[in-house]
C-alpha cells in the first residue's frame, strides 16, 4: 500500500506543500507574506498575459523579442519566488507598483533586446 501511495504521490497526485521553499520569520510575517506573494505570482502572471496577448499580434523579429522579454520575466518570477524570508515580501513587494516592470528594464538582455542588440 506504502509503495502505490508513493507511486502516485511522484506522479503529482500529491501536493507536497515543502516543494515550495518555506518562509522564515514569525507566524504572522510568514501568513502576511504568503498573502503578498500570491499577488506578486498574480502580477508576473498578469505582465506575461499582456505581453503574449501582444505577441499574437506581432510578426518575425517583434514576436522574437516579446517572447524573450516573456523568458526574462519567467526568469525574474523565479528570483524573486526563491526569497525565504517574509520579510522581503512584506517590505519589497507589500504595494505592488510597477516593480515587475522596473525589474525587467533594468535586465542587461531586455536594454540589449530594446537598443536591437541580441544577447543571450
Amino acid at each position: 500500500m506504502k509503495e502505490r501511495i508513493s507511486v502516485w504521490e511522484g506522479e503529482g497526485g500529491y501536493l507536497n506543500e515543502t516543494s515550495e521553499k518555506a518562509l522564515t520569520g514569525t507566524v504572522n510575517q510568514i501568513e502576511w507574506a504568503k498573502q503578498i506573494r500570491t499577488q506578486v505570482n498574480a502580477e508576473f502572471d498578469r505582465v506575461i498575459t499582456a505581453l503574449k496577448a501582444a505577441a499574437t499580434n506581432q510578426s518575425g523579429h517583434d514576436r522574437m523579442d516579446t517572447q524573450a522579454i516573456i523568458a526574462i520575466v519567467e526568469e525574474k518570477r523565479c528570483e524573486v519566488m526563491e526569497h525565504q524570508e517574509a520579510g522581503y515580501f512584506i517590505h519589497d513587494w507589500q504595494e505592488l507598483r510597477d516593480q515587475v516592470r522596473q525589474m525587467v528594464m533594468k535586465d542587461d538582455r531586455y536594454k540589449a533586446i530594446k537598443t536591437g542588440k541580441v544577447q543571450l
